[in-house]
């Protein structure tokens, strides 16, 4: 191989090229994966070598440009401390990397005017394709993103599609998520089921509500008002909104809480009250994060492997980059599973 200085300057595609042998078109064909002319195996691993052995890496502006992408996608979430959120995330860097695209990460702690500040910089064109999980956010907030040709994928089943604009939807099924939850308990003997829930209007919580509704209902229990507590997604309103229901004058045998980290903050108060899980009341929760399994006693919980729905979330919007799909919305629904543990 011929000899290679290039000093203290950055190498070039022309440097690859020169080195390995090859046209300079031929060094970008290889780099973008095109398969415009036959390329042999031999030719691509040796230019491929060269770029190790150079340390060459594309000119990610350069390359932006010539191709009007951006090579970034934005991931949206309402709260980074929540572990359900990273280990989406990761799902989505997965796929991400995979295919050379840069992932920017937002967090807008479930408020509105943040969560339209980034949608507004998703309009400004500096990523191609965004990945939503919003608080607040509906429908006709995404049609600007759609008209200019942004990719969306929204962790939610919208219930009114923006016309037949391609706004693409990933979800798990909380309705039937929840009932399985709270038939569980039922099931087990508990009649008197209480609910800790997230305090604001965003599909999750509505859909949980209805589905510990559907599932009391549908054993003949009568939904009382005072089993029903609402609290942010934290250990600290689920600590609170236990001990209020530690203080009614017949207390719940069972509580139901909508994500992991509230039923942690209710074991908490449970312990502090010299009461027993599941003995006295048991603790089911919702999400499955790693913590769930290291408390004591493990959590009982609803599974909803979050980075397999990163994962499909970025696969879904890869599918819709591409170019090739219809421009019509499309749908998904994920699993769920009930995970039994000790506190329930």
């Amino acid at each position: 191989m011929p000899e290679k200085t290039f000093n203290s300057r950055r190498p070039t595609q022309a440097d690859v090229a020169r080195v390995a042998g090859v046209s300079q078109a031929m060094v970008s064909y290889v780099l973008n994966g095109k398969k415009i002319i036959p390329i042999s195996p031999e030719t691509r691993q040796r230019v491929l070598n060269v770029v190790s052995e150079l340390g060459y890496e594309p000119d990610s502006a350069a390359r932006s440009l010539s191709m009007r992408k951006t090579f970034t996608l934005a991931g949206i979430i309402p709260d980074i401390t929540n572990p359900f959120f990273p280990s989406f995330e990761r799902g989505i860097q997965k796929v991400t990397e995979a295919s050379n695209y840069h992932l920017i990460v937002y967090n807008t702690d479930g408020v509105l005017e943040n969560e339209r500040k980034c949608i507004r910089f998703v309009r400004q064109g500096r990523v191609d394709g965004v990945i939503v999980v919003a608080a607040h956010l509906d429908t006709s907030d995404f049609k600007p993103l759609l008209d200019r040709n942004v990719a969306v994928v929204v962790l939610a089943k919208m219930e009114s599609p923006v016309s037949v604009l391609p706004l693409d939807c990933l979800y798990v099924n909380d309705v039937a998520a929840a009932s399985t939850a709270v038939d569980y308990l039922v099931k087990k003997g508990h009649r008197r089921v209480a609910l800790i829930n997230g305090h604001n209007g965003a599909p999750p919580n509505l859909n949980r509500f209805h589905g510990y509704v559907a599932a009391l209902e549908g054993n003949n229990i009568p939904v009382e008002e005072a089993l029903i507590r609402a609290a942010d997604y934290t250990p600290g309103e689920g600590y609170r909104a236990m001990r209020e229901l530690l203080q009614l004058a017949e207390r719940p045998t069972a509580v139901f809480c909508t994500n992991d980290l509230m039923a942690i903050g209710a074991m908490r108060a449970i312990h502090e009250a010299g009461l027993s899980i599941p003995g006295d009341i048991a603790v089911v929760g919702f999400d499955d994060v790693q913590v769930a399994s290291m408390v004591t006693p493990t959590l009982t919980t609803v599974a909803q492997f979050q980075e397999d729905l990163g994962r499909v979330a970025a696969e879904m919007l890869f599918e819709r980059l591409g170019g090739k799909l219809p421009p019509v919305p499309r749908t998904r629904e994920m699993p769920f599973k009930l995970i039994v543990r000790e506190s329930a």
